[in-house]
């Protein structure tokens, strides 16, 4: 018995010369698809089918995947070079799960200076970080978290959104791959407004400090 695919085949040579080589192209993308290497996915955990967040403590990287679990949008990133904490107070990156509860910065030109979570008129420099070097300078984009683990980074001196944790862009003089925010996850000021567009409000992210 024939299988489908070599009748597909078979059925080239009797096709006029534009349809027969449209038909090959698709013959050879199915047989490139059917020997490749199986790609690994990973499903959202908390959400089966949906978009997610992966912020990797350990790797310094931020991963975003889509509803099949494969990997999308993948950047260097800096998390808090106080390590893993959830404490108020404690400049540290909050681990578990978090949801996107507040996107700000739709429109804002790339190294916008954001305020008290309020676009300004003005941009970082290096020449005007130089002046200002301990200045964690929230830029772009904020992606703002709020905990979804009730007593771990959600609720009293532990939670996410009250402790104003975001994922936002940064300077030049990040150390990209290397602790060193007051809490916050920093990316690149055209990763996050590349991340910023490309994650739904609502979406899951997950701070592992494993990964």
């Amino acid at each position: 018995m024939i299988k489908p695919a070599c009748l597909a085949l078979l059925s080239l040579a009797a096709l006029p010369p534009p349809a027969q080589a449209a038909d090959a192209d698709a013959a050879d993308w199915l047989l490139t698809q059917q020997t490749a290497p199986l790609a690994p996915t990973r499903p959202n955990l908390r959400h089966y089918g949906q978009p997610w967040v992966l912020v990797g403590v350990k790797s310094q990287s931020l991963r975003l995947f889509d509803g099949w679990g494969r990997v999308e949008l993948s950047y260097a990133a800096s998390t808090a070079k106080n390590g893993v904490g959830e404490k108020s107070g404690s400049y540290q990156t909050p681990r578990g799960w978090h949801q996107v509860c507040d996107k700000i910065g739709a429109g804002a030109a790339e190294n916008t200076i954001i305020f008290r979570r309020q676009i300004t008129p003005w941009k970082y420099t290096p020449e005007l970080h130089a002046q200002y070097p301990n200045k964690d300078w929230i830029l772009t984009r904020i992606l703002w978290l709020c905990g979804q683990e009730p007593g771990r980074n959600q609720g009293g001196d532990v939670d996410s959104y009250a402790r104003a944790i975001y994922i936002h862009g940064a300077g030049e003089h990040v150390p990209w791959g290397t602790p060193s925010s007051l809490g916050c996850v920093r990316l690149k000021n055209h990763d996050v407004m590349e991340l910023f567009d490309a994650a739904p409000m609502g979406v899951d992210v997950l701070i592992d400090e494993n990964e």
